[in-house]
């Protein structure tokens, strides 16, 4: 089978599949929870970007207003800081309160925004100006999208900024403020 027509196929799939199905509304009482693969990108971009999966638990308290509990899998870090080299693990733990301005309305889109506080934890430090960084707590804000193919399951999307500083014990500390995108599947019951 040629890709041309492997992709229209697979075109075709797609459009009777959303065509047939039904919109859902997120409503008050609703719980969800999104799992996917996720890129983290570390500013200033001295450090090396790494991919992971990521879970999300969620809670709709009002048709408008939902909070998520999420983390990503703990990823490691390549890392060059003025000559120096070296490499750390860390794995973010997001809380979120989001807004889902469809909320209480049918719609197969669902976009929202989020904002909320982040704790990394810092681990498996090899670092030639200190061996040792503090976990981290900082403020996170994030953009997402749900997209909706049956009631209860769709595909996800977001792109999150966490301020997140690393405080190296005998050496120089640094800002990593990731920049993390991630996409994958959400399931609402």
């Amino acid at each position: 089978m040629t890709k041309t027509k492997l992709f229209s196929a697979l075109a075709v799939a797609g459009v009777c599949a959303f065509g047939t199905q039904a919109a859902f509304a997120y409503g008050a009482g609703d719980f969800f929870a999104r799992a996917g693969i996720a890129k983290t990108d570390l500013d200033p971009g001295y450090a090396e970007d790494e991919n992971g999966g990521y879970l999300g638990l969620g809670y709709m308290f009002h048709d408008k207003l939902g909070v998520e509990l999420s983390a990503t899998e703990e990823m490691k870090h390549d890392i060059t800081t003025d000559g120096a080299e070296g490499n750390f693990k860390q794995q973010p733990i997001n809380l979120m309160v989001q807004y889902y301005p469809l909320g209480g309305l049918e719609s197969r889109v669902q976009p929202y925004a989020g904002v909320g506080v982040n704790y990394t934890k810092f681990s498996d430090e090899n670092l030639a100006q200190g061996n040792d960084i503090d976990d981290s707590w900082g403020a996170a804000g994030e953009l997402g999208l749900d997209l909706a193919v049956t009631d209860n399951f769709g595909f996800n999307a977001f792109a999150r900024y966490t301020d997140v500083k690393a405080d190296v014990s005998g050496g120089d500390d640094f800002d990593l403020d990731p920049v993390t995108v991630g996409a994958g599947a959400m399931l609402r019951f």
